[in-house]
């Protein structure tokens, strides 16, 4: 009974296409916001801050990215990891060559340089799609990778081959990178980078350009008939995602890792984030955070359940385990509900409804 909208009346276009039409929906946003800024900076150690929290915000922001690409406009990628790489790479020359220049706007321009670098890569978008699109950017993972492997310059002639975070703050004293960063404060950086940016997409979806890259997404041949413009509506979803992707590289490199190698950014990485879009769903903003916290919290979950039980099992048998498991779910995920864990989340507020008596 307490998730109904009777008597919640609409007298306005502009507020039956709020983003939050039903109160206890805005009410539920508002408590959640409250204890992610409130709760979790007072109440979580270090360990929680950086294993679970910071990189579930991190891996959300970068499958966000790809949700756009893939899920609303309808082209597949599997360079993601290669764009989060220019992204960690940008910032880093960024930050050495500009000592002075913000952390905010060190990330924001790497995310600007993977945007435009996207733009290159999504040229081949024009004249293929589909298995043959993908193994197009599959081949931009790869050269980007090699890139960043064999050029020195983008580390600075440094022989480890290894970006190291310089210390940085937002103002002040509030540091953010470095060893001198707390926990807090680089889960808070991260948590308002990804609320405004999860706002900012949520928008767009909902706008003239989120219908265009849905209308490209289900028949590009019928979206061009009605006036839309394949070549500016494509590049344009190649531009947002990878902006998307550098911005999380960035982060991963200076905020969560602190250090980091082209290496890290690897063919692996790309299809985590694509399995996160998939287990939470293709076209949905909340998808992504769905897929990727459970993304990283079932290795956590495999890796600290047995001995927290009791069972003493040998390391490489619960790495084996943890592979076979982690398969096996997805794939039941698949199965059960294909379109993701948004969807059960959909059909459960859809029952709260209409209780005590739902369908």
């Amino acid at each position: 009974m307490l998730y109904r909208e009777a008597g919640q009346f609409k007298t306005s276009y502009a507020a039956d296409q709020a983003i939050f039409p039903i109160r206890q929906d805005r009410w539920l946003l508002l408590a959640a916001l409250a204890v992610a800024y409130i709760v979790v900076p007072l109440v979580g150690n270090e360990y929680w801050l950086l294993t679970i929290f910071i990189p579930v915000l991190i891996y959300s922001l970068a499958s966000l990215g790809l949700n756009i690409l893939t899920g609303y406009a309808g082209q597949l990628s599997l360079g993601t990891g290669g764009f989060m790489a220019v992204g960690a790479y940008a910032a880093y020359k960024l930050a050495t060559a500009f000592p002075g220049l913000n952390i905010v706007f060190v990330v924001l321009l790497a995310a600007f340089i993977t945007a435009l670098v996207g733009l290159a890569f999504g040229f081949p978008s024009l004249r293929i799609k589909g298995f043959y699109l993908a193994i197009a950017t599959l081949a931009s993972q790869f050269f980007l990778i090699w890139l960043f492997n064999k050029i020195p310059w983008f580390v600075n002639n440094s022989p480890s081959g290894v970006i190291s975070a310089p210390k940085r703050a937002i103002f002040g004293q509030l540091w953010v990178t470095g060893a001198e960063a707390s926990p807090a404060a680089r889960y808070l950086f991260v948590l308002t980078l990804v609320v405004v940016m999860t706002v900012i997409a949520k928008n767009l979806v909902r706008g003239r350009v989120g219908r265009a890259w849905m209308a490209i997404r289900d028949m590009d041949i019928a979206a061009e008939i009605i006036g839309i413009r394949p070549l500016r509506t494509k590049l344009l979803a190649f531009a947002i995602s990878s902006f998307y992707c550098g911005l999380a590289g960035a982060l991963v490199a200076f905020v969560y890792l602190g250090s980091v190698e082209a290496t890290a950014f690897d063919l692996d990485i790309s299809f985590r984030i694509l399995f996160m879009i998939i287990i939470g769903g293709l076209g949905s903003i909340l998808g992504n955070f769905l897929g990727a916290a459970f993304i990283v919290l079932l290795p956590l979950l495999f890796e600290n359940g047995p001995p927290a039980l009791g069972f003493n099992i040998p390391v490489n048998i619960v790495t084996n385990l943890q592979q076979m498991i982690f398969g096996a779910l997805i794939i039941f995920f698949l199965i059960v509900e294909p379109r993701g864990l948004t969807r059960l989340w959909q059909i459960g507020k859809e029952k709260l409804r209409l209780w005590p008596f739902p369908y």
